[in-house]
């Protein structure tokens, strides 16, 4: 009997879309009881509709998603990794195969907190045939991790510290130059709230004074901004 895998992949890069798409087409061919639906979009505003309109059709099944893509226009969903928990509300079943650049280890640490997924993939550790082997293990109710995410897990992810949707925002809206006095325009705080927000990031990327600049470059160095 045939097995339906309604398949999302988000990224911005024609020559990984492609390699995932021949990947799909080779275990579609090896084992003939998996057919796949593929859909791409290449940025997060793309991507959203995707969501939108297969929650009024059809399920996903399971998303390949790289974490730096273009974020939406309105700025809302900035990264891959807001965009699957995006998925994760509407698909609550939904297999998710993590695909990125990115190696700082608390960078990686906050997506692996905050997603959980099944497949976590570094670009450059990926060869043709270790996303085949992530796509099988993942499809088969198993886990795969490569090499660095491996080591992160080695280490027990010591460092608990996870930075939510609005402390992305916030970084976010200082990064393109939004004033203070305005930031509660586009984050749903009080100027209080944001003010506390601001200091506990501060704490956290070991900012010791009040430079909005210096917090944005130790977030930029983790891989936040």
């Amino acid at each position: 009997m045939d097995t339906i895998i309604n398949v999302l992949i988000v990224e911005d890069e024609p020559l990984t879309i492609n390699s995932i798409k021949r990947a799909l087409k080779q275990l579609g061919i090896l084992n003939k009881s998996w057919k796949f639906t593929i859909t791409s979009a290449i940025n997060c505003d793309s991507a959203y509709q995707e969501i939108i309109k297969a929650k009024n059709t059809t399920l996903y099944h399971l998303a390949i998603v790289d974490i730096s893509i273009p974020p939406s226009s309105d700025k809302k969903i900035l990264s891959g990794e807001d965009l699957g928990i995006e998925l994760k509300k509407a698909f609550p079943a939904i297999k998710i195969i993590v695909i990125t650049s990115l190696h700082n280890n608390f960078r990686l640490h906050n997506i692996f907190k905050s997603l959980d997924p099944e497949g976590f993939l570094i670009k450059n550790e990926i060869e043709y045939k270790h996303l085949l082997e992530a796509l099988v293990s993942v499809l088969t109710q198993a886990s795969y991790y490569s090499h660095t995410i491996l080591k992160l897990m080695r280490l027990h992810f010591s460092n608990n510290i996870v930075l939510d949707y609005i402390d992305r925002q916030l970084l976010y809206q200082l990064s393109v130059g939004t004033k203070s006095k305005d930031l509660a325009k586009f984050i749903d705080l009080s100027k209080s709230g944001i003010e506390r927000r601001k200091r506990r990031l501060k704490e956290i990327f070991d900012v010791e004074n009040d430079d909005d600049r210096l917090l944005l470059i130790r977030a930029r160095e983790q891989g936040f901004v």
